[in-house]
């Protein structure tokens, strides 16, 4: 009978070794399992030849979150299998196609490896796995619940891709009408226009006011196009730069909730991700001021988060979480009031997540809503300016035939 090494956490997320003897691997794990522990490695004792480990590679391309989606998913459901870790993200990185996430993987793996825990393998790559992942995976390991804590991070990081999809989705084909309207607008003016003012130059003869307009327009634009691009370009880059400022980010943040119709759907998406977080971690044990900071720094709006200091400051002094939040005119009272029961009535966290469910239905609404509407509106709106430009070109002409009659 073969004898089997393995590396272990307890339910208090000390590191537990030793060997046991089996008939294979699969009855090893359901011994290690019914003994409550995290299995870390199992290795058989004969022959055991230690694994190679994936070169560091550079350059590799950007992680997408929808990665970091798949691999948690992924990863939640083979822990609850009871693969060992290092045979699960073995097999994780192994099937990633991003060398970038494939080495970041790899480096966790061999922290692991020389004895780290999880969540601190995982913090090495904050720019991967931000705060609210690591904060996460250190709850299920001192108690002892991974599985079900990387189910919920898994739950939780599907829900808020799937809601950002379908806001850029959502987003995405306005932006491409806008710009082929503008590119043929463009198009026409700077092509089209002159070849009919050639002509109308050689008939020398007084041109109705639209027309002479377009003309001069066109003119000017041909001239011009190269600076009115590089302009563009300019206030892109000094906008991007500016936000990343401290003051400029809490302005346009600020200015972003205030917007005639984006606004509603800018804060909806805040108070639906500020919801689900603060859920996420809630019933998975982390303490308050904890789930606080985590919170303000991943909801995405600068207002939020120095309303979510507001509450820190209130908790501290032992006050109400709904009390900060009555006061923003950005969380409507729906919110504050169940905010307020869920507090006295010891259910928090599930008031939080049907306030975040509600959120994320108000936010499909709101963008089919917006998608409706601008939609009829740049056709309109196109629909002017090449009419304005048609009848501006062959008003001289329709001027001549009439002349001529």
């Amino acid at each position: 009978m073969p004898t089997y090494k393995y590396i272990a956490r307890d339910q208090e997320g000390n590191s537990v070794n030793g060997k046991i003897s089996a008939d294979n691997e699969p009855m090893i794990i359901a011994e290690l399992r019914k003994r409550n522990l995290i299995i870390i490695t199992i290795d058989e004792e004969k022959g055991f030849v230690a694994k190679s480990v994936t070169p560091k590679v550079k350059g590799g391309g950007k992680i997408k979150s929808e990665d970091i989606v798949i691999f948690t998913r992924q990863f939640a459901t083979m822990v609850d299998a009871g693969i060992p870790i290092i045979q699960a993200l073995e097999a994780l990185g192994e099937q990633t196609s991003n060398l970038s996430f494939k080495h970041t993987i790899s480096t966790i793996r061999e922290d692991i490896q020389l004895g780290s825990s999880l969540s601190a393998a995982f913090a090495k790559h904050l720019k991967v796995f931000d705060e609210l992942y690591v904060n996460m995976l250190k709850v299920g390991e001192t108690g002892g619940i991974l599985s079900t804590i990387l189910d919920r991070v898994a739950l939780y990081l599907e829900k808020s891709e799937k809601l950002k999809q379908k806001v850029k989705a959502a987003m995405i084909y306005p932006a491409v009408v806008v710009t082929m309207a503008l590119l043929i607008t463009t198009g026409l003016i700077v092509k089209v226009v002159p070849t009919f003012a050639t002509i109308y130059d050689s008939l020398d003869q007084k041109l109705p006011l639209m027309t002479q307009m377009l003309i001069d327009f066109s003119k000017m634009m041909q001239h011009q196009l190269p600076f009115i691009a590089a302009g563009i370009a300019v206030i892109v880059i000094a906008f991007i730069k500016y936000r990343q400022t401290p003051k400029g980010r809490l302005q346009i943040d600020t200015l972003a909730l205030r917007l005639p119709i984006f606004g509603d759907l800018v804060c909806k998406v805040s108070v639906g991700r500020f919801s689900r977080t603060f859920a996420t971690l809630s019933q998975s044990g982390v303490s308050i001021l904890e789930t606080l900071d985590i919170v303000g720094k991943t909801c995405g709006n600068r207002v939020i988060e120095l309303l979510v200091d507001d509450i820190k400051v209130s908790v501290r002094e032992g006050e109400s979480i709904a009390v900060p939040l009555s006061k923003s005119k950005f969380f409507p009272a729906m919110v504050t009031r169940m905010i307020a029961i869920g507090e006295k009535s010891g259910q928090l966290e599930k008031m939080l997540s049907k306030v975040a469910e509600f959120y994320d239905e108000q936010v499909d609404s709101a963008v089919e809503g917006l998608t409706k509407l601008i939609e009829p509106l740049i056709i309109a709106f196109l629909g002017v300016v090449v009419g304005f430009i048609v009848v501006a070109l062959f008003m001289p002409i329709l001027n001549l035939a009439s002349a001529i009659h």
